[in-house]
């Protein structure tokens, strides 16, 4: 087979610094995870102990490579360089030459004047960032939504409101449904006053009325525990019967599930927009777990549901 003059020069210049051999030849990587990386890349590479697989060698090398080990870096070089296990790309082989060189990596140093310092990010690099971006930007949703998870809690600022809110982390599970949006409840409703009476004589926290408070057996409605458990009741209640839809379900809270089935939505009362709004300042989402074994749903979401 004939050799081109170029492969000669590298091989000849790489040799000379010890391109070829399959010993570590800078300080150990970072830690024994990148290490076994590329001692198993090694092994694939150059068939030792088992059989040849220079692909899975490069996609361990880059694994090693992305946790900083300049030996791995090196060694992919070498392989884009040379056309080994993947075809010539001298510009990846200059990406991973000039970041073992940066490293005071020597054979990279010498290997980067030979192809030249015309860098470009090889497949499992761009991969690899690509994955880390979505990471954080998944990461930093999550960081978000729990922020506005605890929103609710930051209302919690006297003794009177903290033992509520006590009260309501303690039942809300029991009942299946989140502390905040309770508790954004109990804020609309009552503003935590558990003495509160409305003038359509609804009671207590959650401002339960008398045909409310009889359904889900509520005798003290001026009793925090028991009027929060025949509010979270309600909710779930709601909850169930609009299948999660929490505009739906807090809408229901305020007007009743007829008038949200009536209008097929949100009712247009001032007053219902209005306190929907109070709950998304503190609430903001469009859907809770429900448990659809508590009733059936309304007709307005299962027509819903069948016209997608």
């Amino acid at each position: 087979m004939k050799l081109s003059p170029l492969f000669l020069m590298v091989w000849c210049f790489a040799s000379s610094a010890g391109a070829v051999s399959t010993q570590p030849t800078t300080q150990a990587p970072q830690d024994a995870q990148t290490s076994a990386w590329r001692e198993q890349a090694v092994a694939l590479e150059h068939g030792h102990g088992v059989k040849r697989d220079p692909v899975q060698a490069m996609a361990l090398y880059c694994k090693a490579a992305l946790a900083g080990d300049a030996d791995s870096r090196y060694r992919l070089g070498w392989m884009y360089a040379n056309g080994r296990g993947t075809e010539r790309n001298d510009a990846y082989a200059s990406f991973f030459f000039h970041q073992a060189a940066e490293q005071g990596h020597p054979q990279s140093a010498n290997m980067l004047k030979i192809v030249g310092l015309r860098s470009e990010k090889p497949p499992c690099v761009v991969q690899a960032e690509a994955l880390e971006a979505q990471r954080q930007a998944e990461r930093l949703a999550a960081e978000e939504r729990a922020r506005q998870e605890a929103r609710y809690r930051d209302l919690a600022d006297t003794p009177q409101r903290r033992k509520i809110l006590a009260i309501v982390d303690r039942l809300a599970p029991e009942y299946g449904i989140h502390p905040g949006l309770a508790f954004a409840v109990i804020r609309a409703e009552s503003n935590f006053n558990p003495q509160a009476v409305s003038h359509k004589n609804a009671q207590g926290l959650m401002q339960l009325i008398p045909e409310t408070a009889a359904r889900f057996r509520v005798n003290k409605p001026f009793d925090p525990e028991q009027n929060i458990r025949g509010g979270l009741a309600y909710l779930r209640w709601l909850l169930a019967y609009f299948q999660g839809n929490v505009a739906l379900a807090v809408a229901a809270y305020n007007a009743g599930e007829g008038a949200v089935d009536k209008h097929r939505g949100v009712p247009p009362y001032a007053e219902t927009r209005g306190y929907l709004s109070r709950i998304q300042e503190i609430f903001d989402f469009q859907q809770h777990p429900f448990d659809a074994k508590v009733t059936s749903p309304s007709l307005i979401v299962s027509q819903a549901v069948v016209s997608r």
